[in-house]
Parts: C-alpha cells; structure tokens; sequence
C-alpha cells in the first residue's frame, strides 16, 4: 500500500466519521472503520490499520465505566473475556491465511449481520432462541460465545455479537458502554501484540495505524459531545443505514 496524500486524506476522514458514530453509540467504531477501510484498501489492510485507533477510542470510552462497578463486572464477565482472548488469537491467525476475495465478502456478511441484529423493526427468527440457549450467564454460555465472539472480532474487527451479548445482560448505559469498550481495549491490545508477531505491522500499514489515531480520537470527542442532543431512535437509524451501505458495497463488489 502506497501512503500517498490521498491515502491519508481517505483514512483520515473514515476514521474521524467512524469515530463519531462511537461516540454517539458507544460502540460501531471498528465496524464502520474497517468497513469503509476495505471498501477503499484490502480487507487485510483495513482491519490492521484499525487496530491502534480501536485500542485509543475503546481506551477514551472504557473511562465512562465507573470506578465501583469495575469489581462486579470483572467477576460476572472474566469466563467471557478471557475466552475472547483465546478465539481473538485464533482469529487474527486465520486473517494471515484467508484470501483476499472471501474475506472481502466476509467482512460484507458480518457487517450486515451486525446491522441485522442491532436493528429493532423487523423480527429476527431464532433470536429469542438464541439469546436463552447461547447468551446465559452459566460459565458453558460465557465460554461457548467468548471464543466464537473473539475468533470473529479477530479476523474482521465486528463485534456485534460481543455488542449482542452485553445487551442481552441489561445493563445500565454507562456500565454497558464501559464494559464494551473495556472487552474491545483488552483484546484490541492482544491483537496488536498477535499482528506484530505475524508480520502485519509493517511499512506504511504501521504508519497509517498510528496517525489514524488522532482522528480517531477527535471523533469520539465529538460524538460524546452531540450524544445527549440527538435522539436515541436517529442515532441508531443514522449508524445502521451507513453500515448497510458499507456491508453492500463490499458483499457486492467483491462477490461480482
């Protein structure tokens, strides 16, 4: 990847963009991110160049999480990181193997999918189903969905089943925009450690990774700065109609 004015210019402006969609929901960051990334770069590249804008926007989001809920949600939540942890790795190997093409298509199914289950209008079948047989609080369920939800946000940067999950548990705003944020700083900070190892980090992808920082982190500013004046129904609607547009894009053009 050549690092050209325009190529900054392109990073810049979506990490910025996907930014405030973090901020303004809590979460999204990397969806929107790495989506709009791989609709512009390869798919390899977008969820590399994510990785340190991720780790400083989940870090800037997990202060949201207040000091005395951090005991009681490290004992309810540790079998779920911890398994997160373990697919995450598995999941940035399988990224170092996957040709380009199924990827790209991939990244195109998952974002939609996130859209698919974040969305309120339409009915989903089996998601009651789901929700009581996979998203439980015995130790098996936690276990189970930490290491799919790890493995899926490791090759491709969407969490949504991690977003699903934490849902499901009914947890105050603040605490589950906290507890989110935390669950994607921890792995996020493996992950770098993991891309490192296997050779990811290098040239210019570093580079455009750590200016994409700044961005980044302007955006998320601005969301939480806006969050209070647009209602929960248009920020919701607003972050899932530019996903679907992203997930289309990239299902389409690379399955054609």
């Amino acid at each position: 990847m050549a690092l050209s004015p325009s190529t900054v210019a392109v990073a810049t402006a979506v990490l910025f963009l996907g930014g405030v969609v973090a901020g303004v929901n809590g979460f999204g960051f990397a969806a929107v991110g790495t989506a709009a990334l791989a609709s512009a770069f390869d798919p390899r590249t977008a969820v590399v160049v994510m990785l340190l804008p991720l780790l400083a926007a989940n870090a800037s989001l997990a202060a949201e999480l207040r000091v005395g809920d951090l005991r009681p949600c490290a004992r309810r939540f540790w079998p779920y990181v911890l398994a997160a942890v373990v697919g995450a790795v598995a999941g940035m190997t399988l990224l170092a193997r996957i040709p380009t093409r199924p990827l790209t298509v991939g990244l195109g199914v998952f974002t939609l999918g996130y859209v698919a289950a974040s969305q309120r209008r339409l009915p989903v079948p089996g998601r009651a189903f789901v929700r009581q047989r996979c998203f439980g609080e015995s130790t098996r369920a936690k276990v189970g969905l930490g290491v799919v939800s790890g493995a899926v946000f490791g090759a491709s940067n969407v969490g949504v089943q991690v977003v699903a999950y934490l849902r499901s548990r009914d947890l105050d705003r603040g605490t589950f925009v906290g507890v989110l944020a935390s669950v994607f700083l921890g792995v996020t900070a493996l992950r770098i450690g993991v891309a490192a190892w296997l050779g990811f980090y290098r040239g210019d992808v570093a580079i455009l990774s750590v200016v994409g920082v700044v961005p980044g982190l302007l955006g998320v500013a601005a969301g939480k700065r806006i969050r209070a004046a647009i209602p929960d129904a248009a920020k919701r609607a607003a972050a899932l109609t530019l996903l679907t547009v992203l997930g289309l894009k990239l299902t389409v053009t690379a399955g054609g």
